[in-house]
């Protein structure tokens, strides 16, 4: 199963970026053998999170990790049966080991309104 995490940089030492559809970074990973490729997320502009949701499953992820999700982006991830998991934080190694772990719950509905990320 490959996971999908929000990252703000390009290797498992970096920061979860808590924000989905503008984060910096997908780190896509097969948590079992470890292997993993960092994605540019070039979704920054209006309909971010329907373009980042899309990226994730392009990239053929079972799992998000973040911190917050929008109902866009929510909408597009249910729809192909991507889980995700909200209220993550701290180094993407350690989000890896603490998902292994049984210590985070799938969402049901979206953690945050629409435009939550975005600049002011």
């Amino acid at each position: 199963m490959k996971l999908a995490i929000t990252a703000t940089g390009q290797d498992l030492d970096a920061d979860l970026d808590p924000r989905f559809g503008r984060c910096n970074f997908f780190i896509f990973i097969d948590p079992d053998t470890m292997d993993f490729v960092a994605v540019s997320n070039n979704a920054s502009a209006g309909g971010a999170g329907i373009a980042a949701g899309q990226m994730v499953v392009k990239y053929g992820a079972k799992v998000v990790l973040t911190g917050d999700c929008g109902p866009n982006a929510f909408q597009v991830l249910s729809a192909a049966d991507v889980d995700v998991y909200t209220g993550v934080s701290g180094k993407v190694k350690d989000v890896i080991n603490n998902f292994k772990a049984g210590k985070y719950k799938t969402i049901s509905k979206p953690s945050v309104r629409t435009h939550h990320g975005q600049a002011a």
